[in-house]
């Protein structure tokens, strides 16, 4: 098994081929764990909440966070985009920004976890947060 030293070394190698044209296109990396209930907590959603935003089935959510399955290449990669830029796929997914209400449901959340931090909470963060939205 390789180092991550080496690993790293591969992929700079591989840029260097395919910016010497050397090489077409690139290879990807998809992690191969995702854990999808920290991406999720970071977002501020419950289980539901994210498989309606982003297009997985709760029962997914459910199994991947109970650890009876794990998502598959494709599932992981929107996984990782997901936690590195949730706008991003926000965007993509709903590009008219037609019901645009689940874009503000990640920006309410992350909100109300700042007026948390700040000694708002319970109600007074939930109605702060309606009324930013409302603006």
């Amino acid at each position: 098994m390789k180092t991550q030293f080496e690993q790293m070394m591969d992929g700079l190698n591989d840029v260097e081929a395919f910016l010497a044209g050397e090489q077409e296109g690139f290879k990807a990396y998809v992690p191969q764990e995702v854990d999808v209930k920290a991406i999720r907590n970071r977002l501020g959603m419950t289980q539901a909440k994210f498989s309606d935003t982003f297009g997985f089935s709760l029962d997914a959510i459910k199994h991947w966070e109970g650890g009876r399955r794990t998502p598959e290449a494709p599932a992981r990669t929107l996984l990782t985009v997901i936690d590195k830029n949730p706008a991003a796929v926000l965007t993509a997914l709903n590009p008219a920004g037609v019901g645009s209400s689940k874009r503000t449901a990640v920006h309410s959340s992350r909100h109300r976890k700042r007026q948390a931090s700040r000694g708002v909470t319970g109600r007074n963060a939930s109605s702060a947060g309606r009324r930013r939205i409302a603006k």
